[in-house]
């Protein structure tokens, strides 16, 4: 090294002095708003089916348009799972379980930084997929395309040559592992939708419900009843966390005390207060369980969850193992670490365990900040600030503060993977390269080929670094270069929360710039009554936010088949109905295509400053 250095110029060594303080001065200012956007852009770059219009991933097109055609079931749509074009529901519902949590905990996070109905459009590709998938109360297919097949072709999606045989598990056929986690990803899809579209979230909580009872009532799992799964995403950690995890998830979007009651009467046979894990991700669910039911102590449920405090301080005694595993203060117990400071759980695609660790460290960061608490653990105490500190070096590692410089992000910064794993990306789009590339020529002229990625796969995290940090950015390396679903979607709401003020960061917020109508009277006419309430605030970066909720009851004594509103004055996202093609006019959404006598339609919007100011232009009745 020394050798190395004298013949070194000086110019040289300037140069590099002062790249190394510019890359740790952006070390500590990384785009969090501008990773939370990427992240959700790699799901739309999953996509499978028919692509919307306002589609922002040029280089796909349409695939896959008739999956279970041949089965006599619509199949069309949901996500690739990664690098590869098969739909594997497990890791699926998983993704969408994820991302509607995130929702959750992040929704004004989201909304600060201008992307929560993005992130409630990503969820509804999921879910819409899942409603499909469930053909019958106790019938669920689960997977569409073979593995196998799948991977003897390097193609594109809009060029697929290989079998889309779909798989169901039924009552001879039981899943609980993938029925309860598809329970999971619609009951807490139906709670991140409720504000907005509450019709649509009734309909995912009916589907939750059947398949928690088909889960529970005929168990077994589903790699046993389909081996064509058992070599991709096999169900090692058993059915029985899956079966907690969709009644916690149930009882969360319910409120309904017999799913607290089934995760109680179940919590020591099913190993929820027994295992003691270092990882969570789509297959073992205990450590998000407990966390999740962590959440209701932390809540101060009412009587009839009191009853099960007990219970539920197992669960957290149990959460706070792998917290404290996290944070290296477990009394030896820990999660390894890599030299650059990476949690490090497995070899494999290792971006997915911190993904999924991240998550759960910020949100339980936020529930102790909330309840003015500190993590205990066996080799001292935490501050909940001190988690989130722990949980952004992580992400910061992800972005690029590591020992290679490189953001295992996809597209973000200047120096990232450009040999990914997967297919689209590899090969020229269809706009660009319009005949059909075959099955093997992808692998003579793409997959083989050291060019970098025609098509940049912009918010994929990669499976990462090797337990010491290295890197080798090479298309056949698929156990750190290929991305997934699951790996994904923890971690985009700790971006949207790290975009944002640190928790208790409010509590010394100014006074709201104006006084909101919290309960205004209603505007009655002869067509709509309208109602408007205020439903939350809060302070982000400095300025007061609300959430208006506005209830339109159809008061004309007849079905309306046609209205046009003209909401002026407003700055900020609006739910409940679609933009018309005129300035600050609206009209009813895709979803709604009459409003009955005595039915109402229910608006919400989200922004600061006054409230904005809403009209009837036009309508048309039955």
């Amino acid at each position: 090294m020394a050798r190395l250095v004298t013949k070194t110029p000086a110019t040289l060594l300037l140069v590099a002095a002062l790249l190394l303080l510019a890359a740790a001065a952006n070390a500590s200012s990384y785009d969090y708003a501008g990773a939370f956007d990427k992240c959700l852009q790699f799901f739309e770059a999953q996509r499978s089916g028919k692509l919307p219009a306002d589609h922002r991933v040029k280089w796909r097109g349409d695939s896959a348009l008739t999956d279970g055609f041949s089965q006599g079931v619509d199949l069309v749509g949901g996500y690739y799972d990664s690098g590869d074009h098969v739909k594997f529901g497990f890791p699926m519902a998983y993704a969408v379980t994820m991302l509607s949590w995130g929702v959750l905990e992040f929704e004004k996070e989201m909304v600060a930084a201008n992307n929560l109905q993005r992130a409630l459009d990503t969820i509804r590709w999921g879910t819409n997929y899942f409603i499909k998938a469930h053909t019958e109360p106790n019938g669920l297919w689960v997977q569409v395309g073979d593995g196998d097949s799948d991977h003897l072709c390097w193609e594109r999606a809009e060029d697929m040559s290989t079998p889309r045989t779909a798989f169901k598990i039924d009552t001879n056929h039981p899943g609980s592992d993938v029925a309860g986690e598809t329970a999971a990803a619609l009951a807490a899809a139906a709670k991140a939708f409720r504000p907005y579209d509450s019709m649509y979230a009734d309909l995912l909580l009916l589907h939750a419900k059947q398949l928690f009872t088909f889960a529970d009532t005929f168990r077994g799992r589903y790699d046993d009843s389909l081996q064509s799964a058992k070599k991709f995403y096999p169900s090692e950690s058993g059915y029985q966390d899956e079966l907690l995890w969709a009644a916690a998830w149930l009882y969360e979007a319910t409120g309904d005390e017999e799913y607290l009651r089934y995760v109680s009467q179940n919590a020591e046979a099913f190993g929820g207060t027994g295992w003691s894990v270092l990882e969570f991700s789509w297959d073992n669910k205990y450590a998000g369980l407990q966390v999740l039911l962590s959440k209701v102590l932390f809540q101060g449920a009412g009587a009839g969850a009191s009853a099960y405090a007990d219970t539920l301080k197992q669960f957290q005694a149990k959460a706070e193992f792998f917290l404290c595993a996290c944070l290296q203060k477990n009394n030896g117990h820990n999660i390894k670490l890599t030299p650059g400071g990476l949690l490090y759980v497995d070899d494999w695609n290792n971006m997915q365990y911190v993904s999924s660790s991240t998550f759960l460290l910020t949100v339980y960061a936020d529930y102790l900040a909330v309840s003015r608490g500190a993590l205990k653990c066996p080799d001292g105490e935490v501050k909940p600030a001190e988690i989130v500190r722990f949980a952004k070096s992580q992400v910061d590692y992800v972005l690029g503060k590591n020992p290679k410089g490189m953001s295992y992000m996809v597209g973000y910064g200047s120096y990232f993977p450009t040999h990914v794993h997967h297919r689209g990306a590899s090969i020229p789009s269809v706009s660009a390269v319009k005949s059909i590339v075959g099955c093997m020529d992808g692998f003579d002229k793409y997959y083989n080929s050291k060019g970098a990625d025609p098509n940049v796969l912009h918010g994929a995290i990669v499976g990462g670094p090797d337990a010491n940090d290295g890197f080798v950015d090479d298309r056949c390396n698929y156990q750190h270069a290929e991305p997934t679903i699951a790996g994904n979607a923890p971690i985009c709401g700790v971006f949207a929360r790290l975009a944002s003020e640190p928790a208790g960061a409010s509590d010394n917020s100014p006074a709201p710039a104006y006084s909101p109508p919290h309960d205004s009277s209603p505007s009655k006419g002869s067509l709509l009554e309208l109602v408007h309430t205020v439903s939350n605030s809060w302070t982000t970066n400095g300025v007061e936010y609300y959430r208006h909720v506005v209830t339109a009851k159809n008061t004309c004594g007849h079905p309306i088949t046609y209205l046009k509103l003209h909401i002026k004055e407003l700055s900020g996202p609006i739910y409940g109905v679609s933009a018309a093609k005129e300035k600050d006019a609206y009209e009813f959404p895709p979803w709604l295509t009459r409003l009955g006598a005595g039915e109402q339609l229910t608006i919400v919007y989200i922004q600061g400053g006054p409230a904005a100011k809403i009209s009837v232009v036009n309508y048309k009745t039955a």
